[in-house]
């Protein structure tokens, strides 16, 4: 599960949280040991933010590795890039002013990445932070990653053209939600939005209106991505990002192979994190999950250096736990990945129909259905457990099957007709049946309408999309509840389109506790959080808790140095390499 934040000390954040180790699998069923505890910090240290990375024992060059997944990836576009296969992708060939060095074993350490560390707080107050740029650092043509490109990489992103990727750095620094109108990007491609400057090559410099101390962790995210103005092809860029780290793009067929060369110009003793073991990474999209996972237990060709990467389905979940010989080819991780039915609050503003909904889900059944325990955990409130604050609560109690009763007695007769948006995938497609048939059972007309995976997360980030309903998933961008609440229902966020808030919820009474809680010291907002979390779902429901993501996933013989990012929960390849 994701990392929390705690007391801000000395300039370091320490991180602490219990999280489920990797999985023992025995043959005989398979458990999740949830006793390892996470620990992390924020280097202060130079030496942490230096390269290489340690060598990954065992690990050798050579090979390809295939990454097999159902759908394609919705952007890779560095300033785009919003979703799970998406942020697992770019490091790949992208790099960002910081990033997380992940031990694999719960050990989290937030670094420089292409800075020398993870930020200078000037007045020690967080409204003027800057950034140093390393010496070596490359884009794939050999030519040298200044902060003048780092900072167009953050002011292309004000474009409303380019949606779709976080809008963390785009509001603060306008200083409002509504950052496309603070600054227009199409009118200024030579200047820099507010509060951003390079005053020389190797400085970034950030002033904000009011404090934002959770800097250091927002630009780990792909938003900093550097990007030469010449080699900036706009909506384009999707097919072809420009590289700046170990690999860089050498073919995309879309939607069905993306294949990523070595990076000549990549130095790794500039880079803390990154490795460059395999000649080559091959992402192929089409087989479905069932197909992947039966691919790489086969182990044939290959697929001995392949990994599935949608998590091993619901039909082959006994078949992969009980099998001895997958115990070493087998990943199981707890994630801090929440799964929800969200609501469009816009469309169904009866809030007696909203907590009819929250009554007619049978949570178990749906973790049954999509394989049990190795799969999904149930869940009841909007921040998963891994959340610092988080606190325990059910703010509907229907028990692990539903309450139907209930929810017939708060829709008193009525029979609403809703329709449920589901992406084209085989889980998405399999949940929403199940959702389909809970809904019916109390009283609900339910209209199932497909929608393409690879838009799924664009479109319903649009305020004026056409369902009633759609699955959501969403995990903190990083250590700290502040990344969860606020990013969802703040209703103040609501934009035409890229919007996070796809509950479109608003209410202004919870905007302003939002105000008073991240005006709180960070050591102080955590249990607020958790109060706020309560508070939303028992006087409004604008969402139904679902599950939260458990990783299982399955690969070839040959593949080596994979682990489930703590802080995305889908498998990282920063380690990954093909056994010789």
């Amino acid at each position: 599960m994701r990392p929390r934040a705690a007391a801000a000390v000395g300039g370091a954040i320490a991180l602490v949280v219990a999280l489920g180790a990797c999985s023992e699998n025995t043959g005989e069923g398979t458990t999740v040991d949830t006793g390892r505890q996470q620990t992390g910090v924020i280097a202060t240290d130079p030496k942490d933010s230096q390269g290489p990375a340690a060598e990954v024992e065992g690990a050798t060059r050579g090979g390809t590795f295939t990454i097999i997944r159902e759908t394609p990836i919705s952007h890779l576009d560095p300033q785009r890039t919003y979703s799970f296969a998406g942020l697992m992708a770019n490091p790949l060939f992208a790099r960002y002013l910081t990033t997380w060095k992940d031990d694999g074993n719960g050990g989290l350490v937030l670094v420089g990445d292409l800075a020398q560390n993870p930020g200078n707080n000037v007045n020690s107050d967080c409204r003027v932070w800057e950034f140093t740029i390393k010496d070596g650092v490359k884009f794939e043509d050999g030519s040298p990653i200044t902060s003048r490109e780092i900072a167009y990489g953050i002011a292309r992103s004000f474009d409303p053209d380019l949606t779709g990727g976080p809008t963390y750095l785009q509001e603060w620094l306008a200083d409002t939600p509504q950052y496309d109108t603070k600054w227009d990007f199409k009118k200024n491609k030579t200047s820099l939005p507010p509060g951003l400057t390079t005053p020389d090559a190797k400085t970034l410099r950030f002033e904000f209106a009011k404090p934002r101390c959770d800097l250091p962790f927002a630009v780990s995210l792909p938003t900093t991505a550097p990007l030469r103005p010449d080699q900036d092809t706009g909506v384009n860029l999707d097919q072809r990002p420009f590289s700046s780290g170990p690999y860089k793009i050498a073919k995309n067929q879309a939607g069905v192979q993306l294949t990523l060369d070595r990076n000549p110009h990549w130095d790794a003793a500039t880079d803390p994190v990154r490795h460059q073991y395999p000649d080559q990474f091959v992402w192929t999209f089409g087989p479905t999950a069932d197909a992947a996972v039966n691919r790489v237990i086969a182990d044939n060709g290959a697929d001995q250096s392949a990994l599935a990467w949608n998590y091993v389905p619901a039909s082959l979940v006994a078949r992969v736990a009980q099998d001895r010989g997958l115990k070493s080819r087998s990943v199981l991780s707890p994630t801090p990945s929440a799964n929800q039915l969200v609501i469009n609050n816009q469309r169904v503003t009866d809030l007696a129909v909203r907590r009819a909904l929250n009554y007619a889900i049978d949570r178990d059944g749906l973790v049954k259905a999509l394989g049990g325990q190795t799969v999904a955990q149930p869940m009841t409130t909007l921040m998963p457990p891994s959340t610092i604050g988080y606190q325990a609560y059910d703010a509907y109690p229907a028990g692990a099957n539903g309450d139907v009763d209930k929810a017939k007695e708060l829709l008193a007769g009525k029979t609403p007709e809703l329709v449920l948006g589901v992406a084209d995938n085989t889980t998405e497609q399999q949940m929403g049946t199940q959702l389909k048939a809970n809904l019916e059972r109390a009283g609900f007309r339910i209209t199932l309408r497909n929608i393409p995976d690879d838009a799924k997360l664009d479109e319903i980030k649009k305020k004026n999309n056409p369902w009633d309903l759609y699955i959501g998933n969403w995990a903190a961008d990083w250590p700290s509840g502040a990344s969860i609440l606020p990013v969802l229902y703040d209703g103040r966020t609501i934009k035409a389109e890229g919007n996070s808030n796809q509950a479109y919820f608003n209410d202004p009474a919870v905007n302003a506790e939002i105000d008073r809680i991240q005006a709180l010291p960070p050591a102080d907002q955590g249990p607020e959080w958790g109060k706020l979390d309560r508070r939303i779902m028992t006087e409004y429901a604008p969402v139904v808790p679902l599950f939260v993501d458990v990783a299982y996933t399955v690969h070839g013989s040959k593949v080596g140095g994979v682990f489930i990012s703590s802080v995305f929960g889908y498998p990282s390849f920063v380690n990954a390499h093909v056994k010789q």
